[in-house]
């Protein structure tokens, strides 16, 4: 996996969730991953297709996921609140497109597929063969594990080369 696809996706989350949060984020740890993603707590996965395949998954504790949940509210929410897990997802909608626009200037091409839950404490199967980058993100409301797992589409980036002879 390439720094130059994971490094928009680092940058977007610090940017994203130090402006909303409203104070400073640290990258706690990078690590590499090799097995299907384990989620947390409270997980959102946003899939990539075109000529960068793959996922990133967003996920916080349950009880870092309810502290940001309020944060974001203004009030404090309950843990079984559906705004937590849409708090989620709107968090991994803004990373994820913070960091395509980054990769769009670069000269990407590739779909952005809607948020889903991640509810399998098994992880996405899909993403076996593919390693990942598991990132945690240390804020004042928790921490926060970003897990980003991508690659070339291969036949997508020939055909893109081919057209620009």
């Amino acid at each position: 996996m390439k720094m130059e696809l994971i490094q928009p996706f680092i940058n977007a989350a610090d940017a994203v969730l130090s402006q909303g949060l409203q104070g400073s984020t640290k990258v706690d740890s990078l690590a590499m991953d090799e097995h299907a993603y384990r989620r947390k707590g409270v997980a959102g996965m946003v899939a990539l297709s075109g000529d960068i395949e793959g996922r990133i998954v967003l996920d916080l504790e349950p009880q870092t996921a309810v502290r940001v949940a309020s944060h974001y509210a203004g009030a404090e929410l309950p843990e079984s609140d559906g705004l937590i897990r849409e708090t989620i997802f709107e968090l991994a909608n803004q990373v994820v497109g913070n960091a395509v626009c980054a990769l769009n200037d670069q000269g990407f091409h590739f779909r952005v597929h809607p948020p889903m839950l991640v509810t399998s404490d098994e992880g996405d199967k899909t993403s076996e063969d593919v390693e990942a980058l598991m990132i945690c993100f240390e804020t004042s409301l928790g921490n926060v594990y970003m897990n980003v797992a991508l690659r070339y589409n291969k036949r997508r980036m020939s055909d893109h080369a081919t057209a620009g002879r």
